[in-house]
Parts: C-alpha cells; sequence; structure tokens
C-alpha cells in the first residue's frame, strides 16, 4: 500500500456549487462522474447513472438532511470521495455514507483516507452509528458471506466486502435488484393487479399522481413517508422515525423536480378512515431514455394482508 501521506495525495472538502455551469462546479461533477464509474464497475451495468444537474438540489436544500463530501484529489485529478448523509432530527444517532475510489486505484490508501474522514466526522457530530451500502454483480462466482438474515449473501472476497471487515463494519443484510423489461409482456402485472383490487375491496381505493403532490395528498403522503423507516425491513441496521408533513413533501417534491427528475406516485387510501396506507414510486432522471428506477414501496404494518405474495424489491444501493 502506498503512503497515504505523500503530498500528491490531499483531502479536500466538496465544493456544492450554486448551478453545475458555475465557476466553481468542477470538482462537484467530477465527483458524479466518479460515483458513475464505479457504480458501472461494481455493479456491472449503467442504471445507477446520474447527472450532476439531478444530484445538486439534494446538495443545495439541507433543511431535513445534511450532506457533507470529502474529496481525494491526486496531482490535481478527483480520485475518490466520501460522500456523507445524516437526518437533521433532534437525537439522531445514525450517520449514512458512501464511499469510492477509482476502480483502478482501489488498495492505494484512498478508501483508507477517505474512511478516516467519515469516522471522524461521525464523532465530531456524535453520530455513533455508521451504515453504508455497497454493490455487487448478480453474477460474481466464489465463496459468499451470507447474510444474518438467512437470504441471500454477498461475494466473500469482492474488495469492498473484505475492505469493511477489516475495518471492523459488520455485514447486517442484503437487498436484490431486479430490472423488469417495459418492452415484454404485461400479463403477470396485470394479472396482479386484479387479484389485488379483488383482495382490497371496497375499503381501499387507488390514486396516482406526477410530482407535485397534489396539496390533498400531502399530509397522507407525509404519513407514509415516515413509516418507511419503521415499517420497512432492516435487520440489524437502524433506521431512526423521521419527521415528516406536509411541508416537507413540497421540499422533496422541488428538489426532485429542479434535478430534472419524473416522479410518478401509485398510493392506495384506506376508505373508512381517508388515510394514505400504502405507495410505490417510479423515477425517472432528466435523461428520459434512461432506467426507471422504482423507489418507496411500502404498506403500512396495519394494512398487510395475511398472506404474502413474493415479489421483487425496491432498486437501489445493496450491501
Amino acid at each position: 500500500m502506498t503512503d497515504i501521506t505523500a503530498p500528491s495525495l490531499e483531502l479536500v472538502a466538496l465544493t456544492v456549487p450554486e448551478a453545475v455551469d458555475s465557476a466553481d462546479a468542477a470538482d462537484f461533477c467530477a465527483m458524479v462522474e466518479l460515483g458513475n464509474e464505479y457504480c458501472r464497475h461494481d455493479a456491472g451495468h449503467d442504471y445507477f447513472r446520474e447527472t450532476p444537474i439531478e444530484s445538486l438540489p439534494s446538495w443545495l436544500d439541507q433543511t431535513d438532511t445534511t450532506r457533507v463530501g470529502h474529496l481525494a484529489r491526486r496531482d490535481g485529478e478527483i480520485v475518490g470521495a466520501a460522500l456523507i448523509t445524516f437526518q437533521n432530527e433532534p437525537g439522531s444517532k445514525t450517520l449514512e455514507f458512501d464511499l469510492f475510489a477509482h476502480p483502478a486505484l482501489w488498495g492505494s490508501g484512498i478508501e483508507d483516507m477517505l474512511l478516516d474522514a467519515v469516522e471522524s466526522e461521525a464523532a465530531a457530530r456524535g453520530r455513533p452509528i455508521l451504515q453504508t451500502w455497497t454493490l455487487h454483480r448478480g453474477d460474481a462466482v466464489g465463496e459468499m458471506l451470507p447474510s444474518p438474515t438467512g437470504f441471500g449473501g454477498i461475494p466473500l472476497h469482492d474488495r469492498q466486502t473484505r475492505f469493511f471487515l477489516d475495518h471492523g463494519y459488520s455485514f447486517e443484510q442484503t437487498e436484490r435488484n431486479s430490472v423488469f423489461d417495459l418492452h415484454g409482456s404485461f400479463e403477470i402485472v396485470d394479472r396482479l393487479l386484479e387479484e389485488g383490487l379483488a383482495k382490497a375491496g371496497e375499503d381501499y381505493r387507488l390514486v396516482t399522481w406526477s410530482a407535485p403532490t397534489p396539496p390533498e395528498y400531502r399530509e397522507g403522503f407525509a404519513y407514509v413517508l415516515s413509516r418507511m423507516a419503521t415499517d420497512a425491513p432492516s435487520a440489524g441496521m437502524v433506521f431512526e422515525e423521521e419527521t415528516w408533513d406536509a411541508a416537507r413533501v413540497e421540499r422533496r417534491d422541488r428538489r426532485l423536480l429542479q434535478g430534472g427528475h419524473l416522479v410518478s406516485v401509485a398510493a392506495v387510501v384506506h376508505v373508512p378512515t381517508g388515510r394514505v396506507v400504502a405507495y410505490n414510486e417510479l423515477m425517472i432522471g432528466d435523461d428520459r431514455s434512461g432506467s426507471t428506477h422504482q423507489w418507496g414501496t411500502l404498506v403500512v404494518k396495519e394494512h398487510r394482508w395475511a398472506h404474502w405474495t413474493v415479489c421483487p424489491p425496491p432498486s437501489r444501493k445493496t450491501s
């Protein structure tokens, strides 16, 4: 391993520009593209690609969530990044981060320097619980590290796995990324929809919209978004309850729209109470020819059926 204190490698704070074409936006844009390259390398596809325009609004508006970035620069080039996220809830103890170095340079000390920066930031902010996600190819071969939940696993000898295990992190759960070909048959989709509507009966009503959220659904949508932290399977990971209201939903919508996203929501209203009790989101970035992502999907616990149908989980970074 090379000496991480060598003058050619330095740690710098991420500058968040006002716009992607600002004079000080070069590092931010380079960070986004490096993240894309890292995801392509580790996942084996380009489905997670994002643009600086899509990413920037969430860095500019930190009303609800704080974001901090550290960059590794070698000889003037951005070769790694640590992106830190934590909720602004009073008493929150968790911190989530993404850490990536240029795939060709992994093992040269960049990732060690970045992890030190993350852990120092966590200590300074009183965040004792650090959590992250890693990507692994679906066709990986070799010995697997089984998930403590009993479902799935990750390649034991992938460099990301070894790195975090060697630095004292524990593996908690696996999430699977699934792909649905929109050019294919919708026979199964139509059948499941018919079965779901029949099972739900007259007590549940389906509503749909595209962001921004209609005023009449903002409070109800805020309610189910808040339940994602407490109702979604999380194994040994810690997802703290978040405070959501109509104003926070408006801020979220504004960030997404400013980033050029198109977000479509299907929600279920419980007719007797008028409360939104389930939702699913589909999102596509400003490049409408790219992949569509299934974001949040949740049925609050009180309204789940006793009989379960196994379906692919949401697509997101996994570890």
